[in-house]
């Protein structure tokens, strides 16, 4: 009787260290996927954005981007949106190497984004700007949780370049990616260095900059002139070249559009200018108009055409791509 009650003892020991064993099993599968368990509290993190203080839960896998700024936020921490608005739009104007992904679904307009096709994606998480989609949070919301920034913002108006950068170590936080941020950020370092260095040894020094982004509209050929607060500005300055154009107080996107007429104010500068291919307005509006070819930097051959595709308010890999065509364009003259 004995020998049979210790056997049975036995066979119920077995079964509870079984019953622990397994529930151990969860709770480390549980971590590992990032579900948020007692043991998985290190993927919550707190962020700020441009409404406020918000905290995320777990880390997300899939991601719609409202806005093209942050898909170049994404992309070089190895992260692919699942949804991006104006896919055609962005690959018209933001060339940085890093095609989107065939399988990205477009999902409307930046100013007005599809609701139904973000819902049909089934996304953890919302990727948009305070500018353009505040009026809308709460239908975003009610689809996936939602990160709004405030590219445009006061506090960000003095220096863009660093609220980039800002910006930037903000998603890496949410994806967890804060290693890969800062090996980006040390290889931007490295290109901005490089290609100031190369400017210096092609006999370029204490030279200053315009860099205009020119285009039709309504008929009317426009320019804008990018400001010392702008992230181009910040980029020309990393590699020792000055922004002439200069305001008295941050414009708050960065440029101020202009006439042809008020070029006549920064004679001494290299004018750099983005035209799409189909839209040249200096080689086509302006080629005989006088207040263009009369300038200084026209006659003596300091104006250089840079690619119309290159983004100007965009994230990192823009940043780069910048720095390498102003100095291939000053080095290769």
């Amino acid at each position: 009787m004995t020998k049979k009650i210790g056997f049975i003892l036995f066979i119920f020991s077995v079964m509870v260290l079984a019953a622990c064993n397994e529930e151990s099993g969860k709770d480390q599968a549980a971590s590992a996927s990032g579900e948020q368990g007692s043991k998985g509290t290190h993927n919550t993190v707190t962020i700020e954005d441009g409404i406020g203080k918000q905290t995320i839960e777990g880390v997300p896998k899939r991601v719609v981007v409202l806005e093209w700024t942050y898909v170049e936020h994404l992309l070089p921490l190895g992260i692919e949106p699942v949804g991006v608005s104006d896919v055609e739009g962005y690959n018209k104007w933001v060339n940085v190497g890093e095609p989107l992904a065939d399988s990205t679904t477009d999902v409307g307009t930046r100013a007005e984004p599809n609701l139904e096709a973000i819902a049909r994606l089934k996304p953890d998480i919302i990727i948009g700007a305070k500018y353009r989609h505040e009026g809308i949070i709460d239908e975003l919301e009610s689809i996936a949780p939602t990160v709004l920034f405030a590219p445009y913002s006061k506090e960000g108006a003095d220096n863009q370049y660093q609220h980039l950068l800002d910006e930037f170590n903000t998603v890496a936080k949410i994806f967890d990616k804060q290693d890969q941020a800062e090996e980006v950020k040390q290889n931007l370092e490295q290109t901005f260095k490089k290609q100031g260095t190369r400017i210096k040894e092609a006999g370029y020094k204490n030279i200053e900059a315009v860099v205009t982004q020119a285009f039709t509209s309504q008929n009317t050929p426009t320019m804008r002139l990018f400001t010392d607060n702008s992230v181009v500005a910040g980029v020309l300055e990393k590699m020792d070249v000055g922004n002439a154009v200069e305001n008295d107080q941050p414009e708050a996107y960065g440029f101020i559009s202009t006439t042809v007429e008020a070029l006549q104010n920064y004679q001494d500068a290299h004018l750099f200018y983005l035209v799409q291919e189909d839209d040249n307005i200096f080689s086509n509006q302006f080629a005989d108009n006088p207040a263009w070819t009369n300038l200084d930097f026209v006659k003596e051959n300091r104006t250089y055409k840079l690619p119309g595709d290159m983004g100007t308010f965009a994230g990192p890999l823009s940043a780069e791509r910048l720095a390498k065509e102003i100095a291939d364009s000053l080095v290769e003259k």
